[in-house]
């Protein structure tokens, strides 16, 4: 599983070295592999292929016209592209995307199980800030018993 925040940097070439502690759970789990994308812009969004190709399938069930799936799809082939891990553990980000989301130098690397969200770190504490855990969202992880 890949969770929790470390901290790691990206070159002036783009390329996101990957924090130790995601690098070990990817190359044992997944390889070297991955698809770079966002849904905002705002951030970087990182799958290992065999996650991203679950999602592919999923989306290849639904109708062609189904909104949802054009409005996904559109969003993370406009700023994805496939990337693979080379041996010192960099991952280039597009640079559409690394302009668009602000990367470059320091930033923040959170797991979330099956992918990895990268941020500035400045954007992202204004992302928390502007998006605090409400009553509702307390009940909703309530009615999931979490």
């Amino acid at each position: 599983m890949l969770r929790g925040r470390h901290a790691a940097t990206v070159d002036a070439k783009g390329r996101l070295k990957m924090p130790t502690a995601f690098k070990t759970i990817v190359e044992e789990k997944y390889g070297p592999d991955f698809y770079v994308t966002s849904l905002t812009g705002e951030y970087v969004r990182i799958y290992p292929f065999p996650e991203w190709r679950r999602i592919e399938e999923k989306l290849a069930a639904l109708p062609s016209m189904n909104k949802s799936k054009r409005k996904f799809l559109d969003r993370t082939n406009y700023w994805g592209q496939a990337a693979r891990m080379d041996s010192q553990g960099r991952i280039l980000v597009p640079s559409q995307l690394r302009e668009s989301a602000a990367m470059r130098g320091e930033v923040a690397v959170l797991g979330y199980l099956d992918h990895l969200d990268v941020w500035s770190p400045e954007r992202f504490d204004r992302y928390l800030e502007e998006n605090p855990i409400t009553e509702e969202d307390e009940k909703a992880l309530s009615d999931l018993d979490i």
